[in-house]
């Protein structure tokens, strides 16, 4: 009979982002899989989906079903291994899992930035910080994706059974590459952009915390001296009809492109000149890691993901969310010079190696052998040796 493994996040569309290479390994290697997410998704790799009424405020009544949902799921299934992700899909499956634990389940717990971090607020670090502290008796390995998150967990004697850096969810660097200048020419003319324009591409949520109101208002301070400059902006949210009303106001509604809801992302990147993004807070995010495989530089805020990723003048620039002028000041300095944004672009592509999907998978795969039955205990070699 084949092992099984759950995996757990508050939406289905979290494994369609980030983990569906992860499973499709995990069924190669004889694993049956089974997801259990809010939402009616349809997803490869996967043998059985559960739809939880799992909701992202972790005061809705409805998580008390969820909790209850979960409890009865482990309980028909007999996993292995249970892996949870997203903050309240962490919560309600730890809480779950008790009895299952103890039945020789094992629980992996991903942080993907914890909320309590340097330079959060107070009240996250009252609110998120006991919790997570608390839960880590109930973890049997907490995968940190960043260098502070780990250091913290460590620092602060978090109590799970194992704490693992892995290097974020991994990067397609197959997918996501530079081209060559036919290729890029090939890619703006179908895209309808001119060869002369300085393309800069972000692509977030419209939201608080992705703060793309930071980029228009950078690029309306340099609107003058680089005129040809163009701000793609992918996605939608509940800000983006504040961010278009801001773009009239400061007279650049010409200049900033919103793209909507985009699968397209590995075609936008290449054909761009400068990987930007303006969040407050970020675990490692995908998106910069992509911009820096496609050999792009980047300015980006300063938070934990953003600095563990650029090094300030060498990739790219590193500024605070709260100074928009030295922000557009660092975004000239690239506008105006193609061999500052090449070799900014090659010290990306450099650094990106080690947060590739190959090294990622090679991690987690160690870490699952760590909790594998006996009987497969003797194979965990070759969960290694299946990417080498």
């Amino acid at each position: 009979m084949s092992p099984k493994i759950l995996f757990v996040a508050t939406v289905d569309y979290h494994f369609k982002a980030f983990h569906l290479p992860y499973l499709e390994w995990l069924q190669q290697q004889g694993w049956e899989v089974h997801v259990a997410a809010k939402g009616n998704m349809e997803l490869p790799y996967v043998d059985r989906k559960y739809d939880l009424p799992i909701e992202r405020s972790p005061f809705r009544k409805e998580n008390i079903n969820a909790y209850r949902e979960l409890k009865s799921i482990m309980d028909s299934n007999k996993y292995e291994i249970v892996h949870c992700h997203t903050p309240v899909g962490g919560v309600l499956t730890r809480l779950a899992a008790r009895k299952a634990r103890k039945q020789g389940t094992k629980v992996i717990y991903t942080a993907h930035g914890f909320h309590f971090c340097k330079g959060a607020p107070l009240i996250n670090w009252v609110t998120y910080y006991p919790i997570e502290r608390l839960l880590s008796h109930l973890t049997d390995c907490l995968i940190t994706i960043n260098e502070e998150d780990y250091q913290l967990a460590v620092k602060h004697k978090f109590n799970a059974g194992r704490i693992e850096h892995v290097h974020g969810i991994g990067v397609d660097t197959e997918r996501f590459t530079t081209v060559g200048k036919t290729r890029k020419h090939e890619l703006r003319l179908k895209a309808g952009y001119k060869q002369d324009q300085i393309l800069m591409f972000y692509a977030a949520e419209f939201n608080k915390n992705k703060n793309q109101q930071l980029l228009i208002r950078a690029l309306a301070k340099i609107k003058d001296e680089v005129p040809q400059a163009r701000l793609l902006l992918a996605g939608e949210g509940h800000l983006k009809a504040d961010c278009i009303e801001l773009a009239n106001q400061l007279g650049i509604s010409g200049m900033v492109d919103f793209l909507g809801y985009r699968n397209d992302i590995d075609e936008l990147l290449p054909l761009s000149d400068i990987a930007v993004a303006s969040s407050l807070r970020e675990g490692l995010p995908v998106n910069i890691l992509e911009a820096m495989s496609c050999e792009l530089p980047v300015v980006a805020t300063m938070n934990r993901g953003h600095s563990e990723l650029i090094r300030d003048m060498e990739n790219g620039f590193v500024v605070s969310h709260k100074d928009y002028h030295l922000y557009a000041t660092q975004l000239l300095k690239l506008c105006l010079s193609t061999s500052l944004r090449k070799n900014m672009g090659i010290a990306s592509a450099n650094m990106v190696n080690k947060y590739s999907l190959f090294e990622v998978k090679i991690k987690l795969g160690e870490i699952y052998s760590q909790y594998m039955s006996g009987e497969r205990d003797e194979s965990k070699s070759e969960y290694r040796s299946a990417y080498i």
